[in-house]
């Protein structure tokens, strides 16, 4: 089934931590691209990026649980929460999944 996980940054973590562990986020998200099609940071005005968002495949919401706290920004205090919202997708490029009843 596939996922999205929105994530929302701790507001009073360092401003540089998202910096600091990307390289390692990164090599995270590559090693599991099998499970999490597509990832990155929310916009903000400043551009910087915040919070983020996933979009994955699992077979559960534990196994997802497992990943987000196997993901090195997890640790750091960078992440607050997040949600795990199931997701039907209906639309991938020009290639529509919807069927109507």
């Amino acid at each position: 089934m596939k996922y999205i996980i929105l994530f929302e940054d701790n507001p009073d973590s360092d401003p540089n931590i998202r910096k600091t562990h990307m390289s390692r986020h990164l090599a995270f998200l590559e090693q599991n691209k099998g499970k999490v099609e597509a990832a990155g940071p929310l916009a903000d005005p400043e551009n910087k990026g915040r919070d983020g968002l996933w979009i994955l495949e699992a077979d559960s919401q534990a196994e997802i649980e497992k990943l987000v706290h196997e993901d090195p920004f997890w640790p750091t205090g960078l992440r607050q929460s997040y949600v795990i919202i199931p997701w039907t997708q209906v639309f991938a490029g020009c290639v529509s999944r919807f069927k109507e009843t």
